[in-house]
């Protein structure tokens, strides 16, 4: 049952990449490529992985997915013009794609990673859980090094974020008070223009 599952989720996740690099409507790319991130994150949970799979939804398909959702649909792509050399780089995309699943085979097929040379892991208990191990990990022999990260991502945000709010001296900025103050009679001023008639001259 285990390997039907696997075999069920592969082909699915195998369908769904070929579809987002086939499909002409950007966004049903992006809805492709959301359901080959579940078909990844079923893989992963029945590798006993159930973080990267929850990782896998909540980050890239809870977040990033939404974020290209909304840029494709907000956007005017112009796909005649994306699809323009697709027949011509089909050559070369083929032969990376195939040397890709050559370095691969070879690389897990090799005597690296034989059955031989690692014995097949032995399967947990129902109530065995991978997060709770990891965070048991992180927490006590990782500690300092998860610590140190966090403050490096910290200092990373605070960078960017003084670097967006910096003052520039040839920048205008909105002033909301000045905008809610003002009264009808200064958004109106009205001009009187004294008309003039033109002289037409006729030449003979």
């Amino acid at each position: 049952m285990e390997t039907f599952v696997f075999y069920l989720f592969s082909g699915f996740m195998v369908i769904s990449a070929l579809m987002v690099i086939t499909v002409h409507n950007p966004v049903r790319a992006a809805f492709f490529l959301v359901l080959t991130f579940f078909a990844a994150a079923a893989v992963w949970l029945l590798l006993e992985a159930e973080f990267l799979a929850v990782i896998l939804i909540i980050v890239y398909v809870g977040a990033v997915m939404v974020l290209f959702l909304f840029v494709v649909m907000m956007l005017d792509v112009n796909i005649a013009e994306l699809k323009r050399g697709f027949v011509k780089n089909l050559p070369l995309a083929i032969v990376v794609a195939l040397a890709m699943f050559a370095a691969i085979y070879f690389v897990v097929s090799g005597e690296h990673f034989s059955v031989e040379k690692f014995a097949v892991p032995a399967r947990h208990a129902a109530d065995y859980s991978n997060i709770s191990e990891l965070g048991q990990l992180l927490y006590t022999e990782y500690v300092y090094s998860f610590e140190i990260a966090a403050v490096i991502l910290l200092v990373g945000i605070v960078a960017a974020i003084s670097l967006t709010l910096r003052r520039r001296p040839n920048t205008r900025h909105q002033k909301i008070e000045d905008q809610v103050a003002v009264k009808s009679a200064d958004r109106l001023r009205v001009v009187k223009v004294e008309s003039h008639k033109r002289k037409y001259e006729v030449k003979k």
